[in-house]
């Protein structure tokens, strides 16, 4: 009773993590309500009857260059911090525009607010990095997903329910309040973060698994963006039915994902979630337009986005360690995947498509499926060189007991470390984060900190990922059996 109150205690604590959390998810959730392709703008749009395409295009093409030149402006936790509270106080001056007729000046202030979203979004890559340690980031990044789709959902509801205006109206108190708790923010990052970087890592570099990961994203956003101009159109007239259940299977399978259990190796469910997404285009093809067609199709294709998304999102995530400009590595990432869906709504414009051959888009589908299918064993290959840590922990669980012990006395830390900091290395080796092994070995958190920090000495190593990497260059057999998987 004792331990879930205190697990209670941590998810309302009002730490970095949790702000960080609040702030993003509430904002987010005001993005992909109005700018990016959103229902309340859509609604807006059609009320105005005002053509929507130049408009949508616009808008995603200024959040583009928002994500990229984020990383050039923003250096630091203190200028991330102003350019985030300019940013949501720019959005709700927008908002209010927004509720006077299309014309110049509100296409200027819709674009621009795009832009400043953009930046918005990327700077917040530091307060990822700065608020939740390495290993613990899917599941910051899962509840964010989580969050964000549940009160974009809300939204968009209100909009296609009751007005436009009213939805608009409504999306502007996430903002406010996301104003409120980012004024709460830290302004400097935490001592181990300092610490660590300034200390000289491995000399490995991001470039390659990034770029390779970016190609990876820009792929699989392209279903997204045929989804968003093929499959929903055709189903716009069950309006009561696509307002509140489009995000349903993303925010389930977001959640399944975040509490798998740690030995799940979810390799397998990548390759679930591509199948997934071919067979909502064949559904989308061979069966009518009926609510049940729509459940099926909008079931396997959100609920495969929530695995991709999770996945590159925590990748994402856990290369911040990596480099000291968070906002250029989350920056790539997420201009990959607007990117991926515009290339997807761009096509799915194209003649051919907007005048019924409902198989092409389709047949184009199915083969984004097969070039995914490719990509993926060389993306795990390019990623593991970075994160072989991450992919480690598949292998090592799957290893008896006796072989690990075996790996821990031929690293020789036996002869290194105290019976104590042998046991915490092994754990440590198995990818479980602090907090899993303070629970596991009944002591506190800062005691396990303080016995990890002591082996990263010893060693010689500054983290976790530098220990596994070196144990791996070490075991040159084990690095065979890693990479067989």
């Amino acid at each position: 009773m004792t331990e879930k109150m205190d697990k209670k205690q941590q998810i309302f604590t009002m730490n970095d993590r949790n702000l960080s959390v609040i702030v993003f998810s509430l904002f987010s959730a005001w993005l992909l309500a109005v700018p990016f392709e959103g229902r309340i703008l859509f609604s807006l749009l059609n009320f105005y009857q005002v053509p929507s395409q130049p408009i949508i295009f616009g808008s995603m093409a200024a959040h583009c260059a928002g994500l990229i030149l984020c990383g050039f402006i923003v250096r630091n936790m203190r200028a991330a911090k102003k350019l985030m509270l300019f940013s949501i106080a720019f959005c709700i001056a927008a908002s209010v525009v927004l509720f006077f007729p299309p014309s110049l000046f509100w296409e200027a202030v819709l674009f621009l607010s795009s832009f400043l979203a953009g930046c918005c979004v990327t700077a917040w890559g530091y307060f990822l990095k700065n608020g939740t340690p390495e290993g613990e980031r899917i599941t910051t990044i899962a509840d964010m997903l989580i969050f964000c789709y549940i009160l974009t959902t809300l939204l968009g509801k209100a909009a296609s329910d009751i007005s436009p205006h009213t939805g608009l109206g409504l999306s502007i108190l996430p903002l406010i309040t996301a104003f409120i708790f980012a004024l709460r923010l830290p302004e400097k990052e935490q001592a181990q973060n300092l610490q660590a970087d300034k200390q000289p890592k491995n000399p490995i570099s991001i470039a390659k698994p990034l770029t390779y990961l970016c190609l990876f994203i820009v792929v699989i956003a392209i279903n997204a963006g045929l989804m968003f101009q093929v499959q929903y159109p055709a189903f716009a007239h069950l309006e009561w039915l696509t307002s509140w259940y489009w995000a349903a299977p993303y925010i389930v399978a977001v959640f399944v994902m975040r509490n798998l259990p740690f030995k799940t190796n979810r390799n397998y469910i990548l390759y679930a979630a591509i199948a997934m997404t071919g067979f909502s285009f064949i559904a989308f093809i061979v069966l009518d337009r009926s609510a049940v067609t729509y459940l099926v199709v909008n079931t396997l294709m959100q609920g495969a986005f929530g695995v991709f998304n999770l996945f590159w999102w925590s990748i994402l995530g856990e290369m911040l360690s990596f480099h000291k400009n968070a906002a250029k590595v989350l920056g790539a990432g997420l201009f990959a995947n607007v990117l991926g869906v515009l290339i997807g709504v761009l096509i799915g414009n194209m003649p051919s498509f907007v005048n019924g051959q409902s198989q092409n888009p389709t047949l184009l589908a199915l083969s984004v499926v097969c070039i995914t299918l490719v990509m993926l064993p060389p993306l795990n290959g390019h990623l593991s060189v970075l994160l072989k840590n991450h992919a480690y922990l598949t292998a090592l669980c799957e290893m008896p007991q006796q072989e690990q012990t075996h790996l821990i006395r031929d690293f020789g830390l036996e002869k290194k470390l105290t019976e104590r900091e042998r046991e915490i290395a092994s754990l440590l080796f198995m990818g479980k984060t602090y907090k899993v092994i303070a629970e596991e070995l009944c002591v506190s958190e800062n005691t396990v900190k303080t016995h990890a920090n002591n082996i990263y000495k010893k060693v010689g190593v500054h983290n976790r990922t530098e220990l596994m990497n070196s144990l791996l260059d070490i075991n040159p057999i084990f690095t065979d059996t890693f990479k067989s998987q």
